[in-house]
């Protein structure tokens, strides 16, 4: 574009003219000593060059009122001879006497000065002149005319001009400049062009670099080495590679020096783009232009090839750079060992570190903890912790960032002693420790549930100034979640917000999925409604969680809507996300859907994992198909699942559903064929099976597979197997059983125990009963369910003071009774009609803190509407209904029962069904 002269005042080219009244006034001259311009610049240069004070002489009112700027122009025009004094009588004017200097006696300065090679003073007045605010074309057309009509010889202060903008940074004022000394004709030095295409680089203007350089080939002037290698390196930004390589073949042509680092910007180019085995031959050809390859150079390829992966080349560019005294950058040979470690190599990591401390190039801190990094990602702890012992051999000082490196990983596996040890060292070698250190110790103690030592490392981080984070509130709120301590979650959530932090998705799905755990799912969708609200994005965890939530309700319409809202959104569902909703369908009945939707999803090519076969095979065993689930398990196996234990036992389970012994022995065959072998947990749920069923023979038939796999029974085993033989009445079977299980590591515990107290209460034998209760409380076996045991077999004799008593007893020996305790004994007062006493031990044990259940009010409403208390029957209805409980149908046909007796006057007790 051309740009257009802006028009000059005449007070910028007053000096054009060879005489001047020295006023305008019409008036007369006081003095006819100064009836000329000519006169009075003789008069000033006289001063300027004579031996008066300049101080004095300008004192003189009648000369310094008269002074103007044409004037002073003229002077500096007389005065090229010797700049130096030119710029003393200019910078006098101003500094002394306040003097208001004309643009173009800037420019005349500046030129004079720029002929005597006075660049600095020239410089700074091209600075002061550019703070004037002036227009940059102004100020260029100033320049160019004070320029022509001096006839100066050098136009070198157009380039100051532009490398005043350069400095300036007004990098695109100076390509303006440049264009209007073209359109004059006048020529740029070469390293004014270099300047201000590197300049254009740095802004990465990479095509107005290539426009300017095309039109400085048009020209007359010859681009240097730093003009090519700002173009090749624009070439190399824009991949222009082949136009880059002919313009190093074109500096060849043109007889332009070439250098290493003109290479070195095209080699940094090819490996940017991933071209760096392109960049190793350019590398190996410079030897035959007469070069010789540089540190950068290797360090560079070397950073090149690692983008690549292509480690091996790297290796070799290494050594070869070692073996000629070159001493890598950090960068290199930290990226060298990180890449060795991805692939592996540790021991080749090693290696090169010790070669390298060998050679005397001694590793610095960045690249040990690079290495220890990828000790610690690749599992090697302990190598870690030698290398970190080695530092201190090698004079290096662990920093925050190493110390941090090796906590966090020893957090991550568990190993929290030698954690908090590594903690330890920190403080004592003065080290301080940042909140990611305190983040790592948290977040590891809160893992393992040690939620304890969790809180005091955040007491102590905040005691050391430390501002905790999200991280840190996120790891507590997600402990405390889990162990179901939602108070606590809930505060420190409260006390994230108080400090001005802003929860996360990770803070979220924390205490949703607290809720979720607690069944408390109309808090955890309100939760999930506000995450939304905040604009703090679910992701597929959050999804999974609330998703589950919702299947374990039965709202089946919503969580498919929540599966297509994460689609929407991008987001991924996997085997966590199909599992709740497969078992959601089966769960409500609806198992053929589950296996539909399972199929789509196979035929959309989602791959299902035995977690959600097992959904679908538990929906078909709890319908009694077991057919259709072992075609399931055929399936199964032709998609190349697992069909792993939890599967197994599902399919056992249907099998002793239907107490099909044969179909079971077949299923355990077919097992052992594919090389699975059930654990304790499936025999012992087959035993389990088959004692509650009476089938004693299906029971030893088990036992005794078990123990030909070598599969030892442990006390859960052999408690059922008790179990099975009480159940049936062999009493004494029983008994050496639980005598042979002291031979064994399983002891009996309070469950065997009780399965003897169970039937013993049941054929009312409560005399033994009690000795081996009271052995049980020798052995601190007893608890709050065999004293319910033995208060619902004295009720059963009608012995209810005897029952009565042990409730005084369980507290004594510090067992609380529950309210299985209580409604036992209530109900049998009820039913020999002393609801006096019945409603004393409902008070006793709502004082007591015990929360009735629904069967509790059952029984005592029972009670009170069969003996005419319809009156208390119905406030106890309130007040189960204030504290939550929800009447149930037995409720309600008490309750009419009740209005039927009294309105009808009857006041027989009929039996409670």
């Amino acid at each position: 574009m051309k740009l257009i002269r802006p028009h000059r005042s005449h007070s910028n080219t007053s000096f054009m003219k060879q005489s001047r009244d020295l006023c305008n006034s019409t008036s007369q001259r006081p003095t006819e000593q100064f009836d000329s311009d000519d006169k009075f610049v003789a008069i000033l240069r006289d001063i300027l060059r004579g031996k008066q004070s300049w101080k004095v002489a300008f004192n003189n009112s009648f000369i310094l009122d008269r002074l103007e700027s044409h004037h002073v122009e003229k002077v500096l025009i007389q005065t090229v001879d010797d700049p130096r004094l030119a710029l003393r009588f200019f910078n006098f004017l101003g500094l002394h006497k306040s003097f208001d200097h004309s643009t173009i006696s800037f420019c005349i300065l500046i030129h004079v000065l720029i002929q005597s090679n006075l660049h600095w003073p020239a410089s700074s007045l091209l600075q002061t002149l550019l703070l004037r605010g002036l227009n940059l074309t102004e100020v260029f057309d100033s320049l160019l005319n004070s320029y022509e009509q001096c006839k100066f010889s050098s136009s070198s202060g157009f380039d100051l001009l532009i490398l005043t903008c350069l400095q300036n940074r007004r990098v695109l004022d100076g390509v303006v400049i440049l264009k209007l000394m073209r359109q004059h004709e006048l020529s740029p030095e070469v390293r004014t062009l270099s300047a201000l295409l590197n300049a254009l680089v740095r802004l990465r203007r990479f095509e107005m670099v290539l426009i300017l350089f095309d039109d400085i080939l048009n020209s007359s002037l010859r681009p240097d080495v730093y003009s090519y290698t700002a173009v090749i390196r624009s070439l190399t930004e824009l991949k222009d590679f082949e136009r880059a390589k002919e313009m190093i073949n074109q500096m060849e042509r043109n007889g332009c020096e070439l250098s290493v680092v003109t290479y070195n910007v095209l080699i940094h180019g090819l490996c940017k783009s991933q071209g760096a085995l392109e960049a190793v031959q350019i590398k190996n050809l410079l030897s035959h232009k007469g070069l010789k390859a540089d540190v950068i150079t290797y360090c560079t390829i070397i950073l090149g090839l690692m983008r690549i992966r292509e480690v091996k080349t790297a290796c070799e560019l290494m050594n070869e750079m070692l073996e000629l005294g070159f001493v890598p950058s950090e960068a290199a040979i930290s990226t060298l060992v990180e890449g060795l470690r991805r692939n592996g190599n540790i021991e080749d990591a090693y290696e090169l570190v010790d070669k390298l401390d060998k050679l005397g190039v001694a590793p610095n801190l960045f690249t040990y903890n690079a290495l220890i990094n990828s000790l610690c990602k690749d599992g090697k702890l302990e190598e870690a912790k030698c290398l970190f012992e080695n530092m201190g051999k090698k004079g290096l000082s662990p920093n925050d960032v190493t110390y941090s490196i090796l906590i966090d990983s020893f957090c991550k596996i568990g190993r929290l002693k030698i954690a908090l040890i590594f903690l330890s060292k920190m403080i004592q070698s003065g080290v301080k420790a940042t909140v990611y250190t305190y983040n790592s110790l948290i977040s590891g103690h809160c893992i393992v549930k040690n939620i304890a030592t969790a809180e005091f490392l955040f007491g102590e981080m905040i005691a050391k100034g430390l501002t905790p984070t999200e991280i840190t509130y996120t790891s507590l709120i997600s402990a405390y979640c889990k162990e179901g301590e939602l108070q606590k979650a809930i505060r420190v959530y409260q006390e994230m917000g108080g400090r001005g932090l802003s929860p996360n998705t990770y803070t979220y799905t924390a205490l949703i999925s607290g809720f979720w755990r607690l069944n408390m799912m109309a808090e955890a969708k309100k939760l999930f409604d506000e995450m939304v609200e905040h604009n703090v994005m679910p992701n597929e965890v959050t999804y999974n969680v609330i998703i589950e939530g919702h299947c374990r309700e039965g709202n089946m319409v919503r969580a498919f809507e929540l599966l297509n809202t994460m689609l929407e959104k991008g987001l991924v569902p996997d085997t966590y996300t199909y599992r709740p909703l497969i078992g959601g369908l089966c769960s409500t009945g609806r198992v053929s859907e589950a296996k539909e939707f399972m199929d789509e999803l196979h035929r959309k090519n989602y791959k299902l994992n035995e977690m959600c076969f097992s959904e679908l095979l538990h929906g078909y065993c709890n319908e009694g198909r077991l057919k259709d689930a072992l075609i399931v398990c055929s399936e199964m196996i032709e998609k190349g699942v697992d069909i792993d234990l939890v599967c197994v036992s599902i399919l056992i389970y249907g099998t002793l559903k239907q107490n099909d012994k044969k179909k079971l022995f077949r299923l355990l065959k077919a097992m052992y064929g594919q090389n699975i072998k059930p654990d304790h947990v499936i025999y012992t749920s087959m035993i389990d099976a088959f004692s509650k069923s009476g089938n004693l023979k299906g029971v030893f038939g088990v036992w005794d597979i078990m123990v030909d796999e070598g599969c030892s029974p442990n006390v859960l085993t052999y408690t059922a197997l008790v179990n099975g033989l009480c159940k049936a009445g062999f009493m004494n079977e029983a008994e050496i059983i639980c005598k042979g299980m002291l031979v064994t590591n399983s002891l009996p515990n309070e469950t065997t125990f009780g399965c003897f107290l169970d039937q013993l209460t049941k054929e009312g034998n409560m005399e033994k009963s009690v000795q081996i209760h009271n052995a049980m409380l020798r052995g601190s076996l007893a608890n709050t369910v065999t004293y319910n045991i033995l208060i619902r077999g004295f009720c059963k004799l009608g012995e209810i003071q005897e029952a009565a008593d042990l409730l005084v007893e369980m507290v004594e020996n510090g067992i609380f009774p529950n309210s299985i305790s209580y409604s036992t004994v209530i109900y049998a007062y009820c039913r020999r009609g002393d609801v006096g006493k019945a409603i004393y031990l409902w008070d006793s044990m709502v004082n007591n803190g015990v929360r009735p259940d629904t069967l509790a009010y059952n029984f005592l409403i029972y009670g009170c509407c069969v003996n005419g208390e319809l009156t208390k029957a119905f406030e106890l209805r309130d007040d189960m209904m204030r504290r939550g409980v929800k009447p149930d149908r037995v409720t309600y046909n008490a309750l009419i029962q009740g209005t039927c007796l009294a309105s009808s006057g009857m006041t027989t007790v009929n039996s409670y069904a």
